[in-house]
């Protein structure tokens, strides 16, 4: 490569949590890192509802969640829903698990600004050569492999860094992408779009559920409910892609659509009665985003690692973004640090990467698409539309291979008629889960009922409580997670081959 600017080890595009993560991870094994971030932080971002994962797993080995606890955002036992068959709210406290403790079975509703800012300069301490205000505009090859990139720094000097790896977590915007060798495919299933705002003064949820994420049906979506504060509410209506007249146009046709969708919602219109959208600064702005849900060919090829929103993404409604975005650079993190120790062949390191990020897109994608088709109201086409035996073979198909198919050895997703029907099942036992809430509820008010005893959300759980047990305990998997796969080493950091075949029969 001729005219290099600098060298590192390995370059981080984008410095959100899925870049923060995989820097500060690869820094920690001592690696030079260079990330770069096209904007200033702090800096607006979407998807202010965490996960248990996320706080007592990623962050915890981080070391950043007594500041994350000190900066005051909100505490989430849960969500809360109104949804299904049940017309009352119902209330569903993820991640639990017997292993950990109730401390450990709670996250935060954050403001992104801060949250974000909180993991950045984490990565600086632990570090990382943080460099702001610098946008990414392509990769440099050398001989099939992608070997660094060019990009425009704070002055507007067109700048060349070298890198044994390059890591594109520059969000669902990425330019890089198309370096791993594939395309992006979008499914047809959760292609919607978002309309949302931020208001004062709304009302809240009864203690001790004030500080979950209401979600709530109607007829032409759903609407997300997230108090981030004891005054501030961050309120979105996430409708079908036909409704997309009513997402464009002026801010003041956006307000009009959004306060439109509100008022059909019962249950968040009065939920905002007296408070005020809020119509200055940052959270001024009634924003959009559309396509939800999609995912690469491909997440990877020699010298690039695809991460967070840059890989894939999936339908908001249980606040899986920062958990995936996380969970994916602690992924990345592992494989390239095995590579780079030369402990691990590349290849086989990118497939576990691939492998494991993939089946736990492809556990959600179940889940989502089961959680979707038990809303009961037949009538609106919203619903209608999202029943999941309208998927043509065709649309199912093509999508659900990349989610979980050969590459997570889940043979079951290759077969778009065993999907349907696994999803139908799946839809079947959360509604009739729901439908019990009236006759479960515990002393604390938990009305979690007969939710996890469903398959698809003992699945979700499941690599969710890993994550969460390596944060907490500095616990690692014994058993690789498909045959023929990798463990994490003791530290969190590395790959290693199981110590014996603990899934062969005696």
């Amino acid at each position: 490569m001729s005219n290099v600017d600098d060298r590192a080890d390995v370059v981080v595009v984008g410095g959100g949590p899925a870049g923060s993560t995989t820097a500060s991870l690869i820094a920690m094994a001592g690696h030079r890192v260079v990330l770069l971030e096209k904007e200033h932080f702090p800096r607006y971002q979407i998807g202010e509802s965490l996960l248990p994962a996320t706080i007592h797993g990623v962050c915890r080995m981080l070391g950043v969640t007594e500041e994350i606890e000190k900066a005051g955002f909100t505490v989430k036992r849960g969500g809360s829903f109104r949804w299904g068959v049940n017309p009352q709210p119902w209330n569903f406290l993820f991640a639990l698990s017997p292993k950990l403790s109730a401390a450990n079975s709670t996250a935060f509703q954050v403001e992104r600004m801060k949250f974000d800012e909180i993991l950045l300069r984490n990565a600086q301490k632990l570090g990382v050569d943080v460099r702001e205000g610098c946008a990414v505009t392509d990769a440099v090859q050398t001989g099939g492999r992608v070997t660094g990139v060019t990009y425009t720094d704070e002055s507007g000097q067109s700048r060349t860094i070298e890198a044994r790896f390059v890591v594109d977590s520059s969000g669902n915007s990425t330019r890089l992408s198309k370096y791993a060798q594939g395309k992006r495919i979008y499914s047809d299933f959760f292609k919607n779009l978002a309309l949302f705002g931020y208001f004062e003064g709304g009302g809240r949820l009864p203690a001790p559920d004030s500080g979950n994420i209401l979600c709530a049906a109607f007829d032409e979506g759903w609407i997300w409910y997230i108090p981030l504060s004891d005054n501030l509410t961050s309120v979105g209506a996430v409708v079908h892609r036909d409704q997309a007249d009513k997402v464009r146009g002026t801010q003041e046709e956006r307000e009009k659509s959004l306060m439109g969708f509100i008022d059909r919602c019962d249950i968040v219109r009065d939920m905002l009665a007296g408070a005020k959208r809020v119509t200055e600064g940052t959270y001024g702005e009634i924003r959009t985003r559309k396509d939800y849900s999609y995912t690469n060919d491909s997440f990877s090829a020699p010298g690039i690692v695809l991460a967070g929103d840059a890989a894939c993404f999936i339908d908001p409604v249980f606040s899986t973004g920062v958990h995936l975005a996380t969970y994916s650079g602690l992924l990345a993190a592992r494989s390239i640090n095995s590579v780079l120790a030369g402990t691990i062949a590349e290849d086989r390191a990118m497939a576990e990467f691939e492998a494991r990020y993939r089946h736990e897109f492809g556990v959600f994608y179940e889940f989502l698409s089961s959680f979707y088709d038990m809303q009961a109201n037949e009538d609106s086409y919203f619903w209608k539309a999202r029943k999941v035996t309208n998927f043509s073979a065709t649309d199912i198909e093509a999508f659900v291979t990349l989610v979980g198919g050969v590459a997570s050895d889940e043979e079951a997703l290759t077969d778009a008629e065993s999907v349907v029907r696994r999803f139908r099942g799946s839809s079947t036992a959360l509604e009739d889960a729901v439908e019990r809430t009236g006759t479960m509820q515990t002393e604390s008010g938990e009305r979690m009922f007969a939710l996890f005893g469903t398959k698809v959300v003992r699945d979700v759980m499941d690599g969710m409580n890993e994550v969460q047990a390596r944060g907490a305990y500095g616990e690692n998997a014994v058993n690789p997670v498909r045959e023929g796969g990798l463990v994490s080493t003791p530290d969190g950091l590395h790959w290693q081959e199981p110590a014996t075949d603990l899934t062969a029969a005696p």
